[in-house]
C-alpha cells in the first residue's frame, strides 16, 4: 500500500482511503497503522519543481472518513503552501551559502592580493638590497685590504723618521717647529688606534655586506642546502638599528643557543623571511611591554630575545623566544590567520605570521607553534625537515 501510495503521488495523484482495513496491504503496515488508531487516511504529494519532495498525509482514528471535496482541495492548497515554503527555505539557505562563499572568496582574493604585493616588495627590496650590497662590497674589500698594507708603510715612515733622529740628532729650527707643530708623540699613539677603528669599520660594513647579501638571496625553483645560523646573524644584524639603546629603554639584549646542527635543503630567501617577521615582532612586542615603564625599571629587567636551534634526527628545530607582553588565548587561536593583526592600522597588514605559517608548512613542510601568556613573554618553535 506504501508503495502504492508513492507510486500515485509521483503521479500528482491524491490518494483518499476512507478505511485503510478495506485496502489490500501487508500486515506489519496495517499493525502499524492500527497502532496509530488510523482508520482513514488522506495522502496528497508536496511537489517542488515538479519533482516529488514529500507526502503530506491527513489521517481520521477511531473511526473511518469519507474524505469529501473542500477537505481533499484543502489539503492541495497546504502541500502547495508547504512546497512553495520549502523552495523559498532551501534557495534562502543557498542563498546564503553563496553569500558565506563569496565572503570567503573575497577574503581569499584580498590575502592574496596582499600576498603577492607583499612578495613583490619583499622581491624588488631583494634585488635592491642585492644590488646596494654588492656595490658596497667591492670599495669596502679595497679599504679593508689596504688597512694591513697603510699600517705597513706607516710603521716603514716611523722607522724612517726614527732612523733620521738618530743620525741627525741635532736637526735644524725648521724641523723642530714642525715636529712640535704636529705633536709627533702623539701622533705616533693615536695612529695605530685609527687604523684600527678604520679595519673594525670595513669589517663591520664588510659583515653588513655580508648579512645583506644572505638575506636578499634569490630562491631557485629548487631547495638550496644553507646554513640557519648564518640566515639567524644576517637578520640580527639587519635588525641590530632597533636592538640599539636610546632614550626610551636600554638595548635589547639578543642571546643565542646554537647547537651543532646540519646544514638543511631549503629555500633561504623565504626562511630569512620568516625570521625577519618573528623577531621584527618580538621587538614590537617588547616595545609595547615597555610602554609606562622608565629607564631604569627596565634596566633591571631587560628586554630578552633569546633564539635556541637544536638538532633531531632526521629534524632541526628553532625556538626564539621574547620577554614581552606575551598573547592571549582568543589572539593565540587566529594569530596565524590572514589579515588578523593587533596592530594599529598601518603599522601591521596581518599578512606577516600568515605567510610564515605558509612558508614553514606548505613549502618545507614543516611545523610552527606558538606558546605565550599573557605577562610572559611569548615563543616560537619552528621544525624543519634536513631535506
Amino acid at each position: 500500500a506504501l508503495g502504492k501510495t508513492m507510486q500515485l503521488s509521483t503521479k500528482w495523484t491524491i490518494y483518499s482511503i476512507p478505511d485503510v482495513r478495506s485496502i489490500d496491504a501487508p500486515e506489519c503496515y496495517l499493525q502499524m497503522l492500527e497502532r496509530f488508531a488510523i482508520r482513514a487516511s488522506l495522502i496528497v504529494p508536496i511537489m517542488q519543481d515538479q519533482e516529488l519532495w514529500g507526502l503530506l498525509c491527513v489521517h481520521q482514528c477511531d473511526r473511518p472518513r469519507i474524505w469529501q471535496q473542500q477537505e481533499t482541495e484543502f489539503t492541495q492548497q497546504v502541500a502547495a503552501q508547504l512546497g512553495i515554503a520549502l523552495q523559498q527555505t532551501e534557495l534562502l539557505i543557498e542563498t546564503y551559502e553563496q553569500r558565506t562563499q563569496l565572503a570567503e572568496t573575497i577574503e581569499h582574493l584580498q590575502a592574496t592580493q596582499l600576498q603577492l604585493i607583499q612578495n613583490e616588495k619583499m622581491s624588488a627590496l631583494g634585488n635592491l638590497v642585492a644590488g646596494v650590497a654588492h656595490e658596497i662590497n667591492n670599495p669596502v674589500g679595497c679599504i679593508v685590504g689596504n688597512v694591513g698594507v697603510t699600517q705597513d708603510y706607516i710603521d716603514d715612515l716611523l722607522g724612517v723618521i726614527d732612523l733620521y733622529h738618530r743620525e741627525f740628532p741635532q736637526p735644524s729650527s725648521k724641523i723642530v717647529e714642525e715636529l712640535e707643530r704636529i705633536d709627533l708623540d702623539y701622533v705616533r699613539e693615536d695612529l695605530p688606534k685609527l687604523i684600527r677603528a678604520m679595519k673594525d669599520g670595513g669589517d663591520r660594513i664588510k659583515a653588513i655586506s655580508h648579512s645583506l647579501r644572505t638575506f636578499s638571496r634569490a630562491d631557485s625553483d629548487q631547495k638550496q642546502k644553507f646554513n640557519l645560523h648564518e640566515g639567524l646573524d644576517s637578520t640580527i644584524l639587519i635588525l641590530r638599528h632597533r636592538l640599539k639603546a636610546n632614550d626610551q629603554h636600554p638595548e635589547i639584549i639578543v642571546e643565542t643557543n646554537y647547537a651543532e646542527i646540519p646544514a638543511i635543503y631549503c629555500f633561504p630567501g623565504q626562511l630569512n623571511q620568516v625570521f625577519m617577521n618573528i623577531i621584527a615582532n618580538a621587538i614590537d612586542a617588547l616595545d609595547e611591554s615597555n610602554q609606562g615603564r622608565g629607564f631604569m625599571e627596565i634596566q633591571a629587567c631587560p628586554n630578552r630575545i633569546i633564539i635556541v636551534t637544536k638538532s633531531m634526527g632526521q629534524q632541526v628545530q628553532i625556538k626564539i623566544s621574547d620577554n614581552g607582553t606575551g598573547i592571549s588565548e582568543e589572539v593565540k587561536e587566529q594569530i596565524f590567520d590572514n589579515l588578523f593583526t593587533t596592530k594599529i592600522v598601518g603599522k601591521g597588514t596581518g599578512l606577516g605570521l600568515a605567510i610564515v605559517r605558509q612558508i614553514i608548512i606548505e613549502k618545507h613542510g614543516g611545523s610552527i607553534e606558538v606558546d605565550s601568556a599573557l605577562g610572559e613573554g611569548t615563543t616560537f618553535t619552528i621544525t624543519l625537515p634536513i631535506y
